[in-house]
């Protein structure tokens, strides 16, 4: 199969190149959400050896790593290579209301989940409001009234 030669987008992809490899690790795509009482991040990690993905929490924060390593065969020429390849990395600044010791993450078709419980603390409460007055007096005051 021959592609079109395009020595302008030959240039571009070479300078984008060069630049990706001088800004250091990429960023990786995610989603982050609120489920109920957790977060859920799914960050897109397509090609990635699952044993190269790293997830850890210092602190307040959540840092994933992820390496794709490129595939070079003997004796192949190129005809596109468009997918990146090097280090990945996010980092996410964890607020204060995350149970970050029951953090988990599974990694499944290329995206990679982070569930990320709220802690007890932070999750809404309802507050029972009490009054000061009996209620059997609060009764003779209406029967009274009316």
């Amino acid at each position: 199969m021959d592609m079109y030669f395009d020595p302008f987008r030959e240039l571009d992809r070479v300078a984008s190149s060069l630049l990706d490899q001088a800004q250091g690790p990429r960023l990786m795509p995610m989603d982050l959400f609120r489920d109920g009482d957790h977060y859920v991040l799914n960050a897109d990690l397509p090609g990635i050896d699952p044993g190269s993905v790293d997830v850890d929490v210092d602190g307040q924060l959540l840092t994933i790593r992820a390496e794709r390593t490129p595939r070079s065969q003997e004796g192949v020429k190129w005809l596109a290579h468009e997918r990146p390849t090097g280090s990945f990395l996010r980092q996410l600044t964890l607020g204060e209301g995350i149970d970050s010791s029951r953090i988990s993450a599974t990694y499944e078709n290329g995206v990679l989940s982070v569930t990320i419980p709220v802690a007890e603390r932070a999750k809404p409460r309802k507050i029972e409001v009490t009054t000061s007055t009996p209620a059997h007096s609060q009764e003779q005051r209406e029967v009274t009234q009316g």
